[in-house]
C-alpha cells in the first residue's frame, strides 16, 4: 500500500502537506485563537471541510452510478464549532445548496442518504455533532 501524503513542519505553527500521487500541496496554519496567524486552513478546518467535500463527492458518485439528475453545481457552506477542555471540534454545521434542477423526491432522498453516510461522516467521532441542512433551489 502506498503512502498518501507527506507533511513537513515549516515553523511558525505552519505545515506543508504534499499529496504523493498528484504532487498537489496545501498549507495549514494554526488559527488565531490557538497562537497562529490564521493565514490558511487549520487542521481542524480541514477536518470540517473534508466532511463537506466527501458529501459532495459521494453525491456525484450516486448521480453517475444511478443515472439521476446531476448534482453538479451543489455548494456546501461549512461552520466548525470548537469546544474547550479538551480543545476539540464539537460541532460541524454544513448547509448544502442544490442547484435548481427539479430534483424528484426520490433523487433528494438518494442524495441526502449518500451525504449522511459518506466515509468522512462515518469516520468522525460520534461526539462531534454533525448538523446537515439541504436547500433545494
Amino acid at each position: 500500500m502506498a503512502n498518501t501524503s507527506e507533511v513537513i513542519y515549516t515553523g511558525h505553527l505552519r505545515t506543508e502537506a504534499v499529496h504523493l500521487q498528484s504532487g498537489n500541496k496545501l498549507i495549514t496554519d494554526a488559527p488565531k485563537d490557538n497562537h497562529g496567524k490564521g493565514e490558511a486552513f487549520s487542521p481542524t478546518d480541514l477536518t470540517a471541510t473534508s466532511l463537506a467535500c466527501c458529501m459532495l463527492s459521494v453525491m456525484g458518485i450516486v448521480s453517475k452510478k444511478e443515472g439521476i439528475t446531476t448534482s453538479e453545481g451543489a455548494k456546501a457552506t461549512v461552520l466548525k464549532v470548537m469546544y474547550a477542555e479538551p480543545r476539540r471540534i464539537g460541532e460541524i454545521h454544513i448547509e448544502i445548496t442544490m442547484p435548481a434542477k427539479g430534483f424528484t423526491e426520490k433523487e433528494k432522498k438518494m442524495y441526502e442518504h449518500a451525504a449522511y453516510t459518506c466515509p468522512v461522516a462515518k469516520s468522525l467521532h460520534p461526539d462531534i455533532k454533525q448538523e446537515i441542512k439541504f436547500t433545494y433551489l
